[in-house]
């Protein structure tokens, strides 16, 4: 039986499993990393990147490269003012009043822009088990209004992917958790993610799983953690040096990296080293 392949498709970073012998296993991407950061790069010379190589160029780049896409899913532009004033690339009024990004000459919309990131992940998934895959099941905020979820559901379709069912997160957190095979109860959900935190309270009952209400804040999550650091780097090297990085892009891009990967250090151990 053919494979269908499990999607977190996330603001910051996405994420994709198959079931191997009833057990959810986690692909790793061409990199060999379990998670996949969801950026979209266009290079000069007309080169599209997508994840880490992306990334790796993301502070240089600024204008071309596209990070938290899922912000403008299914939104109208007029919607989204706040999101535009916190992202570097250009975000447009579509022909149909939806929020699209330009990028060049050219124009993408959301779905087109997740697509991308589709389809690198169902790429290195066929290329890591050596099969086709054609199906997907996509999960998506508990908040997602329909707009939102069929926005998602076409950009699997762009991507070459039938998306079988569309999950809300927290209902596919708890089925991890094997809360489906209790009796009846009632569950808190916390999600703090690259650019979100979110809670959900969940009713389980007869494996059934009802959202009873969300919240959370939509514009908080790890990278905000990586800019705080980020920015006491450059006031510590600005107070023992005299020299402000923040004008370098070249040393800002070195120093993002470096607070990320000193964040992911302190959630194992009480001090790390910065060089």
């Amino acid at each position: 039986m053919a494979k269908i392949l499990g999607i977190d498709l996330g603001t910051t970073n996405s994420c994709m499993a198959v079931m191997e012998g009833g057990e959810p296993v986690v692909i790793p991407n061409a990199e060999g990393q379990r998670t996949t950061p969801s950026i979209v790069a266009f290079t000069k010379s007309g080169e599209r990147l997508v994840g880490q190589p992306a990334k790796r160029q993301a502070v240089t780049n600024p204008k071309n490269t596209v990070f938290s896409i899922k912000r403008f899913m299914g939104r109208k532009y007029d919607e989204v003012a706040h999101e535009c004033t916190l992202v570097p690339y250009e975000v447009v009024k579509a022909k149909n009043g939806d929020a699209h990004v330009k990028i060049g000459d050219k124009v993408y919309s959301p779905p087109e822009i997740s697509s991308m990131i589709l389809q690198k992940m169902k790429t290195d998934a066929e290329a890591f088990l050596g099969e086709k895959i054609t199906q997907a099941v996509i999960t998506v905020p508990a908040y997602f209004n329909d707009s939102q979820r069929q926005a998602t559901k076409d950009a699997g379709r762009i991507a070459g992917l039938d998306v079988m069912r569309i999950v809300n997160e927290p209902t596919a957190a708890s089925l991890a958790y094997g809360l489906d095979k209790k009796k009846e109860e009632t569950i808190a959900v916390y999600d703090f993610g690259g650019g979100t935190f979110d809670i959900s309270i969940l009713e389980i009952g007869d494996g059934v799983f009802e959202v009873k209400a969300t919240n959370g804040d939509t514009h908080l999550g790890g990278d905000d953690i990586d800019q705080v650091v980020m920015q006491w780097l450059v006031d510590e090297f600005k107070k023992e040096n005299g020299i402000d990085l923040s004008k370098d892009i070249m040393a800002l891009q070195r120093l993002k990296e470096a607070a990320e990967k000193a964040k992911c250090e302190l959630s194992s151990a009480n001090s790390t080293d910065i060089n």
